[in-house]
């Protein structure tokens, strides 16, 4: 600690310090605890300007607290909030809340251990739930300056990436330093903190002490490849052609790998130029975004001497949590890794006896749809009092048993950390919140966790300390599940999965129908979104596997959206009119369909104008047969024309393939072009129940 600061001293009659936790260009950093929150734990930095002489010590104080301001408009979740500012006696304290839990550095050299380094998939959740903390910071003019994975904390409460140590810290006290210097020459400064760390901050920040939001998004970049990676950002960048290097090492997808690199461009203005448009090109919903709350207090002065206060002064609203009541998890960004397990081996008899229509492993396809299972088992848990994750005596995950572990003081909990506990009961908290079954859930996360793991079939976790990886695994694969439901589905569709089945595709045929749209065009519509979902699903036959749920959830969604207007559209033509245009625009996997009421013989033109390799197109006939059950079918071809060999209602159907949201313009050109179609003189399109879509 620093000379006259000690273990247990009281600062500020309230701050009783406990140790020191790390020393910067800000000064000293203290874990203390509040007496006024009883003894809630809490972070104290310890402004201590190199000057000397009262009148210079009391400018420099003056400064720091002007420019300190800004700090009080941090009110977010994921930011540990910055209390008040306290003076003791020559010292200056700024004092923020305290977030428990490891820093992503700290995980990363936990999965060095064994071999292993965070996935894409990892990494895309950081994203998402980073970027709208980014947007936020940017939104109120501050830059973080020093963004690396020490430098993020997944929070033990609720697992959630927290910002902490912003260089924005390190700058004020560089600002205090330069404007001391600009009043009392005579005063000599220590060398400047560099803001920002060699390696993870461009070269204009290093160099030049400038930065902006692309800069932060050139940290979080190399931050993202070093966890990818394992390795240190030297290592990924080639310094003979000044360039990264970083293919060399990680694989990723072309759009993920793409936006990686447009992040590491050189130049500034060639960056990304905010958090948000980010987020867009990775086809994240940036409607996500919801500005935080505003404080429940007001940001309080800073606090005087001991003497000079005689009461306990009353501060804005706190992030770190009593252990006796903890805060309920926020969900204004996608939620974290929680934990349940993968199923062992000894129970996979078991439930492959039983009548199951999606086992974890070996994955097969079988028809029909809905769950039902374990329901004796699940009945004996509830009459046993077990509460979560069920455990036999031998300590081993069992599958199908996701629930609410809230409080179990038996034995068979031992290994497992209260850490782990906690994202036990967050993530069963979310997925309650969102209207997911625990029947559905575990079986999904099973089936996708040995899909990526194909060399653990079969692997028995237990709670020993030896299995805390593949526990983290599982509960990484969890969360990632969570934020794709929570994105992508509904409500109503998030509540009926595990419930869908042949029959509700029947039901969505004979709803579009009506709308002169077949279930193919629907399909179309549903794959897209679903592929883009999950690429890897596109060659095999999901439509009875849990994940195959996913798909009819997106499936119901557009017959909704079509029956509101949305998703579908008619295309008329004026009177003595021969071409009919519209423009739009769509998000990675969306779809449109539209529909035209045209005759046999007419001569039809269609062109569609989009980028190069960004959509499908497809045509679809009245009345297809299997000699001809279309005109174009997922067609990159974005031009057709040909004289039409059926009346009644043609499908279009259009859906983006990009990586970002593309605008395109279709055109439709027919000649003796019918002006008044009747619909009743129209037969409905025949239909066919598609098994694998």
């Amino acid at each position: 600690m620093a000379p006259g600061i000690q273990a247990g001293m009281l600062i500020g009659s309230r701050y009783r310090l406990v140790k020191e936790l790390g020393r910067g260009g800000f000064g000293h950093t203290y874990l203390a605890e509040d007496a006024y929150r009883f003894n809630e734990p809490c972070v104290l930095k310890a402004f201590v300007p190199q000057v000397e002489g009262a009148a210079a010590l009391q400018k420099a104080q003056q400064l720091f607290e002007r420019e300190a301001g800004v700090l009080y408009q941090l009110q977010h979740p994921q930011i540990p909030q910055f209390r008040e500012l306290l003076r003791d006696q020559d010292r200056l304290f700024l004092v923020q809340d305290y977030v428990e839990g490891p820093t992503y550095l700290d995980l990363l050299n936990t999965r060095r251990g064994y071999g292993g380094c965070f996935t894409e998939m990892e990494i895309k959740q950081l994203f998402q739930r980073l970027l709208p903390v980014l947007d936020y910071i940017h939104g109120v003019g501050v830059v973080h300056r020093d963004i690396s994975p020490d430098n993020i904390i997944q929070r033990n409460v609720d697992s959630l990436p927290m910002l902490i140590d912003f260089g924005g810290v390190k700058k004020l006290v560089a600002n205090v330093n330069h404007q001391l210097t600009q009043t009392h020459p005579e005063i000599v400064q220590p060398a400047l903190t560099r803001l920002g760390k060699v390696g993870y901050a461009p070269e204009e920040q290093l160099n030049a002490g400038e930065a902006n939001p692309a800069s932060d998004l050139y940290s979080l970049a190399v931050t993202a490849l070093v966890l990818l990676s394992g390795m240190d950002p030297y290592d990924l960048y080639d310094r003979r052609n000044l360039s990264w290097s970083w293919r060399n090492h990680v694989s990723l997808s072309t759009r993920f790998g793409d936006v990686i690199d447009r992040m590491l461009a050189v130049r500034p203005s060639d960056r990304f130029p905010s958090a948000r448009s980010v987020m867009q090109a990775l086809g994240m919903a940036v409607s996500g975004i919801i500005p935080p709350p505003p404080p429940i207090y007001p940001p309080q002065n800073i606090s005087q001497s001991p003497s000079q206060s005689s009461s306990p002064p009353t501060y804005g609203a706190t992030v770190a949590a009593n252990p006796a009541s903890p805060p309920a998890p926020l969900r204004q960004t996608p939620s974290p890794p929680v934990s349940y397990p993968a199923a062992s081996e000894a129970a996979q008899d078991d439930w492959e006896s039983q009548e199951q229509p999606y086992p974890v492993t070996p994955i097969q396809r079988r028809s029909g749809g809905g769950y039902g299972f374990l329901q004796a088992m699940i009945g004996l848990i509830l009459l046993i009092g077990a509460v979560g994750l069920v455990w036999w005596v031998s300590g081993q995950w069992q599958p199908g048993t996701l629930g609410d572990r809230t409080e179990d003081t038996t034995d068979n909990r031992d290994g497992v950390s209260a850490e782990e506990q906690a994202r036990q009961q967050a993530l069963s908290a979310r997925r309650e919140q969102l209207g997911i079954s625990r029947e559905f859930f575990v079986p999904l996360v099973d089936g996708i966790f040995y899909s990526r793991y194909p060399d653990l079939q079969g692997k028995t976790l237990t709670n020993n300390p030896e299995d805390n990886e593949l526990r983290f695994r599982w509960d990484t694969i969890a969360a990632e599940m969570l934020d794709v439901l929570e994105n992508n589905l509904s409500t109503a569709a998030r509540q009926n999965l595990g419930r869908y089945g042949s029959s509700d595709r029947q039901q969505w045929q004979s709803r579009v129908n009506t709308l002169y749209v077949s279930s193919t065009a629907l399909n179309d519509l549903a794959d897209a979104r679903f592929f883009d979902l999950f690429p890897e699903q596109a060659t095999a036959e999901f439509i009875d596997q849990p994940i195959g749920q996913i798909w009819h959830g997106i499936a119901e969604d557009q017959v909704r959206a079509m029956e509101a207007g949305e998703r579908r559209q008619e295309l008329v033509f004026e009177a003595d009119a021969f071409r009919t245009a519209v423009s739009d625009r769509l998000d990675p996997g969306q779809g449109m369909v539209y529909v035209l009421n045209l005759s046999e013989g007419q001569l039809m033109r269609l062109n569609l104008q989009a980028p190069t390799e960004s959509t499908r197109l497809s045509i679809y006939l009245p009345r297809p047969s299997n000699e001809t059950p279309f005109v174009l079918a997922d067609s990159p071809d974005r031009t057709w024309s040909g004289r039409l060999t059926q009346s009644g209602y043609y499908e279009v159907v259009v859906v983006s393939v990009a990586n970002q949201a593309i605008a395109y313009n279709l055109s439709v050109a027919v000649d003796n072009v019918i002006s008044d179609p009747d619909p009743a003189e129209t037969p409905e399109p025949e239909e066919k129940e598609i098994e694998n879509p």
